[in-house]
This record gives structure tokens, sequence and C-alpha cells, in this order.
């Protein structure tokens, strides 16, 4: 059980929901154009994005143990290859194997998409991970959010509807951009929390370059630039669908206005959770107001 629990926790299933919910955004606003979606499609995407998201989450707890990261001052929930819960090298080979399972599944969306989701699925693994793999590390400059944004928002949602409805859309664009915005400000939660810890292993992040002042008005950009958002898409679909995601507002309020007031450290566990729910209650609330 002990392993069991342990592997769970390297797969990181608190933030699964990043990969999941712009793919539900993509089928909806496919749903909304055309009419119908090919569940098959849909069910290949949210399976490979999250293998590819697990993998890239392992891959990142082996690859931060080897540099010196994820020590006994981390301030974080605990990293299992650093804490010596599982070997580093069979971590990495789970990553591997998650990057593999969703090659697999890749093949049948390129037969479905074509050429761009061989491409896209390429980069997608390819940067899972370099994200912390390499020379030189995603995670250890100031392009952590920047990858985010492009991977866990534009990529999923116009990737999805693209194998879904063969084309691209401005509307898919806009949306991708929401929720890739609203994840990249979860990863600034996290990079600002170990921003000590990660100047200490030679991590030169977002937060760790801008400060915590100027982390706290990104973070605000963040959180509330999707809300905004919703203005283009909302011209472009019809009966005003995508206001319903308003409601996440509030929240999002709030947790500005706390990253700005809680002084760094473990509050921020807590923070990273909430920013999390509301990045899916944005894509949930969103997606809801489409199909419905």
């Amino acid at each position: 059980m002990k392993k069991i629990s342990a592997w769970v926790q390297a797969a990181r299933p608190r933030t699964l929901s990043l990969s999941t919910t712009p793919v539900v955004v993509g089928a909806a606003l496919a749903w909304t154009r055309e009419g119908h979606v090919r569940w098959s499609v849909v069910l290949a995407a949210l399976v490979g994005g999250m293998l590819i998201q697990t993998g890239t989450n392992m891959h990142n707890d082996a690859a931060d143990s080897e540099r010196g990261g994820d020590g006994p001052d981390r301030v974080g929930p605990p990293r299992v290859t650093a804490s010596g819960l599982l070997d580093g090298r069979a971590v990495n080979r789970a990553a591997c194997a998650c990057f593999a399972g969703a090659a697999l599944i890749g093949v049948y969306l390129i037969w479905i998409g074509g050429w761009p989701i061989l491409l896209l699925g390429l980069a997608s693994i390819l940067s899972g991970w370099a994200y912390t793999g390499g020379p030189l590390p995603i995670a250890y400059t100031p392009l952590g959010e920047l990858w985010v944004v492009a991977f866990f928002g534009l990529a999923a949602v116009c990737g999805t509807y693209w194998v879904c409805t063969g084309k691209l859309s401005p509307v898919a664009i806009d949306a991708g951009l929401a929720l890739g915005l609203l994840t990249g400000a979860v990863l600034l939660v996290n990079n600002h929390r170990d921003a000590v810890e990660d100047a200490r292993v030679g991590r030169r992040t977002l937060a760790i370059l801008a400060g915590p002042v100027a982390t706290s008005w990104i973070y605000g950009g963040l959180m509330l630039a999707p809300f905004g958002l919703l203005v283009p898409i909302a011209r472009i679909l019809p009966h005003g669908h995508a206001w319903p995601a308003m409601l996440a507002l509030p929240l999002a309020g709030w947790l500005v206005y706390r990253f700005a007031h809680e002084p760094r450290g473990r509050g921020f566990n807590i923070i990273l959770v909430q920013t999390v729910l509301v990045q899916s209650l944005f894509s949930l609330l969103l997606s809801l107001g489409l199909i419905l």
C-alpha cells in the first residue's frame, strides 16, 4: 500500500485536471460550432493528455532530485524520489512509459487529425521531457509559465478542436489562451512558494527574477485576464454561452488578494490547490454554457 501511495503521489493527481479540462472545453466548442463530436477522439485526447502530464510530473520528480532540489527544507508537498519513497530510475522509467503510452494513443489521433497532430504530439512529449531534462531545463528558466500557456492551454484546446472539426477557429484560440493563463497562474504559485529553495539549486524562474511584489501583479494578470477573454469568445458564439464562466470571478479575485497578502510559506499550498479549482471551475462552467 505504501508503494501504491508513493506512485499516486508521484503522479500528482490533484493537478491532473489541468490536462483534462482543456480537452473538455475544446470538445464543447466543437459541439457548439458543429453540432457533433467524435467521442472516441475526445476520450483518446483525455487519456493522452493525462499521460503526458503524468510523465512530465514523474520526470520532474526524479530530475529535480538528481539536481539537488526538493530537499528537507522543501515547503511544498514532499517528492517521492527526494524522500526515498521510490528509486529515481524507476520513476524515470515510469515517466518514459507514460510518454510511450501517449505516443501510442497519438497514432489514432494522427490518423484522424493528420500531420498537424503529429507535430503537436511530438512537441508535447518532447517539451514534457525538456521541462526538467536536458542541459537547460525549462523549469530552471523564466519560461515555465509561457510553456504552460502554450501546451496546457492553446495546444490542448486547439488540438482537441482540430481533431473534432478538422479546422481551427479564433474562438478555440481565445479559449485556449484563457485556460493557459489560469494554468500558468498555478505554476506561478508553485514557483513563488519555492523561490528561496529554487534559487539555491540554480533555478531562475519568473518568480525569482521578478521578485515578490511584481510576481503578485503577474499572478493577478494571469488570474483575471481570462475573464476579459470571455468578451471575444461571447462575440463569436451565439446566445451568450460563455458568460456562465464569470461565476468563477469572485473566487479568482479573492485568490489574487490572498496571494498578495499571504506570507511566503506553506499557506501557498492551499492557494495552489484553490488556483487549480478556479481553472477547473472556469473550464467546466464555460463548457456547460457551451453545451447546454
